[in-house]
């Protein structure tokens, strides 16, 4: 990786504002579809988190990586629930979800998440 998680996540967003102009359709449904899935239901917005970040870790999608570390850390997760998280992540994935999952664990980190403890 040649940049942070936090340049990362400027970066995409830059590109995502971009994106709002070129094809609002396309935005306009995807945020549409962001929103209804961060709410509160039979799963808290925290879970609905972790599991985002699992399946970024599974998939190895660095964006997923930052954008979902630093809501993680927002909503208060523990580094308990994101080693926890890690653990499901890379029995779904097999061994390329286990180095994503060390950049997961640094991208935490790097947002603060439980004040960057090791």
């Amino acid at each position: 990786m040649t940049t942070t998680f936090k340049e990362l996540a400027t970066q995409i967003s830059s590109k995502l504002k971009n994106f709002r102009h070129e094809i609002p359709d396309t935005m306009q449904g995807f945020n549409a579809m962001a929103a209804a899935t961060h709410t509160d239901g039979a799963l808290t917005k925290k879970n609905k988190e972790l599991m985002a970040m699992a399946i970024g870790i599974a998939a190895r999608c660095q964006g997923c990586l930052a954008f979902h570390a630093q809501a993680c850390v927002k909503l208060g997760v523990t580094r308990a629930e994101f080693e926890e998280m890690i653990q499901v992540a890379v029995y779904m994935g097999g061994g390329p979800s286990l180095m994503t999952a060390a950049e997961a664990m640094l991208a935490f980190e790097e947002f603060g998440g439980e004040q960057a403890a090791t």
